[in-house]
């Protein structure tokens, strides 16, 4: 149950930091243009957990 609160919490910074890390690879394998690209990602990841929580807490005081 710890561990399932943990994840639900911190998937974003999780996901965004796995494509953080691919985007790197990319880069160093040769794929600069997609390398690029994929390091967009992690902003875009961030921001909408950060919208999609902000939604959720704000339905929340609502009903309340």
């Amino acid at each position: 149950m710890k561990n399932m609160n943990f994840l639900e919490k911190y998937y974003p910074v999780i996901l965004a930091f796995l494509s953080f890390l691919y985007s790197v690879f990319l880069w160093f394998t040769g794929n600069e243009l997609e390398g690029i690209y994929v390091g967009l990602w992690p902003v875009t990841i961030l921001a909408f957990a950060n919208v999609i929580r902000q939604r959720r807490n704000d339905d929340k005081n609502k009903k309340t």
